[in-house]
C-alpha cells in the first residue's frame, strides 16, 4: 500500500513536470511566432509604402499629362490581348527617337502588346525610310504607327498599307494629307502635339530672360518637316510681333549638330549683338551653346531648344543650355499604343489626339526631376 502511494506521488510529479515544460515550450512558440508575425506585418508594411512611394515619386506634371491624354482616349480598348504593333520611326542616330523606342518596347510590355519598332539609318534617309515601310506593310501586323522624315516620302507605303488593310496611325510629324488623298490613301489616327504653339510658347519663354529685346535668330530642321515648320513658324509669330525684337536669320541645319554649330559660329560673327537663339531640336541648340562658349558670348545670348533630351537636362541644370519644351515620351508612346488598339479593335477615330506641352527653364529645372 505504501508503494502504491509512492508511485501515485512520482506520477502526480512527473505530469506537473510535463504540464510546466509544456507551457514553456507553448511560450517560446507563441513568442517566436509573435516576433515572426510583426516582422511580416513590417515587411508588407514596407512593401506597401514602397508602391505608395512609387506612385507618389511620379512626377506630377507627368501625371497631369497622361490624364490629359487618357482623357482624350475615353473609352479605352482592351489590353492584354497580345497584338502585334510595328512602329516606325525617324533615326535612332537621334537620342530623341532611341529614347521614343525605348518607351515604345515598356509601354508594349505594359500593355501586353508585341511591339517592333523599325528605323531609317540616317534622319534624312527618306528612301530607306520608305523601304522600311513597305515591308512592313506585308507583315503580320494589327496596325502600324508611323513617324515620317518629311511629309510626302511616307505616302507611298501608307497606301501598300491600306491595300493590305493595316490600320496606320501618324505620330508626331504629319503626313500631307493632301497629297495622301490624291494617291487614293488614308490615315486611320492621328496622335501628335501642336508643332506651332511648341514655337510659340518657347519663343515667349525666351522672350522673359529678354527684357530688353533685341536680335534673335533661328535653327530650322530638315526644310519641309512638318515639326521643323511648325516650330518654325510658331517662334516667327511672336519674334516679328514683338516690339524691340528682330528676328535676323532663319536657317536649316537639317537636325545635324555639326551644321548647327557652324550656322551658330556665321551667326556670332555676323551679329556679334545677338541675344537669343531658337534651334528646332535640342541637338541643334546644344551645338549652339558650343559655338557661344567657344567664342565666349555664351552669357549674353539665351538658347532654347525642343525635346529636353538627357544632354540638354544636365546641360540646363549645368547653367548652359537656356531652357527647353517637353512632353512625355512614355505617356506619349503609351497613348500612341492604346490608340493603335482602338482602332484594331473596330473603334473609329475621328480627331487627332493631341499631347500636352510644357516649358523647361533654369527656374523650373528642379520640377522635372525623374522626368520619362
Amino acid at each position: 500500500m505504501k508503494m502504491k502511494k509512492i508511485l501515485s506521488l512520482l506520477l502526480v510529479v512527473v505530469m506537473l513536470i510535463s504540464f510546466t515544460v509544456g507551457c514553456a515550450n507553448t511560450d517560446d512558440v507563441t513568442d517566436e511566432q509573435q516576433k515572426t508575425d510583426v516582422e511580416e506585418k513590417d515587411e508588407t508594411k514596407d512593401e506597401s509604402s514602397e508602391e505608395i512611394n512609387a506612385v507618389d515619386d511620379i512626377n506630377p506634371k507627368i501625371k497631369e499629362i497622361e490624364e490629359a491624354l487618357m482623357d482624350q482616349l475615353e473609352p479605352l480598348p482592351e489590353t492584354g490581348k497580345g497584338e502585334n504593333v510595328g512602329v516606325l520611326i525617324i533615326s535612332l542616330t537621334n537620342p530623341f527617337w532611341a529614347n521614343m523606342k525605348e518607351k515604345y518596347e515598356m509601354a508594349g510590355e505594359e500593355l501586353g502588346i508585341n511591339v517592333e519598332v523599325l528605323s531609317a539609318p540616317t534622319e534624312g534617309d527618306t528612301t530607306s525610310q520608305l523601304e522600311t515601310l513597305d515591308g512592313m506593310a506585308v507583315k503580320d501586323y494589327d496596325s502600324i504607327i508611323l513617324s515620317p522624315i518629311d511629309g510626302n516620302n511616307l505616302i507611298p507605303g501608307i497606301v501598300r498599307a491600306n491595300q493590305a488593310e493595316v490600320p496606320v496611325i501618324n505620330l508626331g510629324p504629319g503626313v500631307n494629307k493632301d497629297g495622301l488623298a490624291e494617291q487614293g490613301g488614308h490615315l486611320d489616327g492621328k496622335i501628335t502635339v501642336d508643332f506651332v504653339n511648341q514655337g510659340k510658347m518657347v519663343a515667349e519663354d525666351m522672350l522673359k530672360y529678354m527684357p530688353d529685346g533685341g536680335k534673335v535668330a533661328i535653327i530650322q530642321g530638315i526644310p519641309g518637316a512638318g515639326q521643323s515648320e511648325g516650330r518654325t513658324n510658331g517662334a516667327k509669330s511672336v519674334f516679328e510681333n514683338t516690339e524691340g525684337v528682330e528676328l535676323v536669320s532663319v536657317q536649316p541645319a537639317d537636325w545635324d549638330r555639326n551644321k548647327a554649330y557652324d550656322i551658330a559660329t556665321n551667326l556670332i560673327q555676323a551679329h556679334p549683338d545677338l541675344k537669343g537663339i531658337f534651334a528646332a531640336n535640342d541637338v541643334m541648340a546644344l551645338a549652339a551653346v558650343e559655338a557661344l562658349e567657344t567664342a565666349g558670348m555664351k552669357d549674353g545670348v539665351v538658347v532654347y531648344g525642343v525635346d529636353f533630351t538627357g544632354e540638354a537636362q544636365e546641360s540646363i541644370l549645368a547653367g548652359k543650355l537656356d531652357g527647353s519644351i517637353t512632353y512625355s515620351p512614355t505617356v506619349y508612346t503609351k497613348a500612341a499604343l492604346l490608340l493603335s488598339l482602338k482602332i484594331s479593335q473596330g473603334q473609329e477615330i475621328t480627331e487627332p489626339v493631341y499631347c500636352p506641352l510644357v516649358i523647361v527653364n533654369k527656374d523650373n529645372i528642379n520640377e522635372f526631376d525623374g522626368w520619362e
